[in-house]
């Protein structure tokens, strides 16, 4: 005698990873879970979800050239050379006097000189290139050659300029700084709703620019040469911004436990 077949029947099961699984079971006490489902009976909730605060911030920073350049010029054209070339060393020989007297060193310094005969006569040039990381003592030096030498000296207009380190300087600055407002706008948004501020999830900086300084309008069609010390540092003053966007954690307030 034959036993009789027994019904048809489907069963659906999806197999979790060990790790879900145990936080599934673990979820017993909200409602019945089922060992190797996906998630607890509906009447079981949710775990709660994290926290956060999403914030951006800005900054802008500046900094102003920290050298320049001035070149002086030497020329003289006379038929003997000795008389040349004596002409043009005495007068360089005082500005490289003048030049260590302001306490110059020796490799913000360069020299060349020039000699070549003009038709009839002799010509002779000399510069002298001056590095200047004071500004100041780079306008008394120029000052002071204006007053002492003829006109066959001329001396040119200070070129202001960064280094190479201090641009990059600038960029890492802005970046911080912006990092650093970010934080104190969530650390206040925390404190307002009476949360405490977590550590960061997500730094990122979204934007960044750099600009050089622009003089005011009125002096737009004045020839550079015109300009005075402090509007020429103002239009070398390099600009830097930064916007960034930080996502932090947050946690509750903790409850401080008073110990007998």
């Amino acid at each position: 005698m034959s036993l009789p077949k027994a019904p048809q029947s489907r069963v659906f099961v999806e197999l979790v990873p060990w790790a879900e699984r145990g936080r599934e079971n673990s979820l017993v006490s909200g409602g019945d879970t089922l060992p190797g489902l996906r998630g607890p009976l509906p009447s079981a909730q949710a775990p709660n979800a994290s926290r956060e605060v999403h914030v951006s911030g800005t900054a802008e920073v500046s900094v102003n050239p920290d050298r320049a350049q001035v070149t002086v010029s030497i020329s003289s054209t006379k038929e003997a050379a000795a008389e040349v070339k004596k002409s043009v060393c005495r007068r360089l020989d005082y500005i490289m006097q003048s030049l260590q007297l302001q306490g110059l060193q020796a490799e913000n310094v360069t020299v060349t000189k020039d000699f070549r005969r003009v038709e009839n006569a002799y010509h002779m040039d000399a510069e002298v290139c001056i590095t200047f990381t004071e500004f100041g003592k780079m306008q008394n030096i120029c000052n002071l050659l204006v007053e002492k030498l003829d006109s066959s000296v001329v001396i040119s207009q200070p070129q202001f300029y960064h280094t190479p380190g201090a641009i990059e300087n600038l960029r890492r600055q802005a970046c911080l700084v912006a990092v650093e407002n970010a934080w104190r706008k969530a650390q206040e948004v925390c404190t307002l709703v009476g949360q405490t501020l977590g550590k960061p999830l997500l730094i990122k900086e979204e934007e960044t620019k750099e600009w050089e300084g622009q003089i005011d309008d009125h002096h737009s069609s004045r020839l550079l040469s015109s300009l005075t010390v402090q509007q020429k540092i103002k239009s070398a003053t390099i600009y830097a911004s930064s916007k960034v966007f930080i996502n932090f954690e947050v946690k509750g307030k903790d409850k401080k436990k008073k110990h007998l």
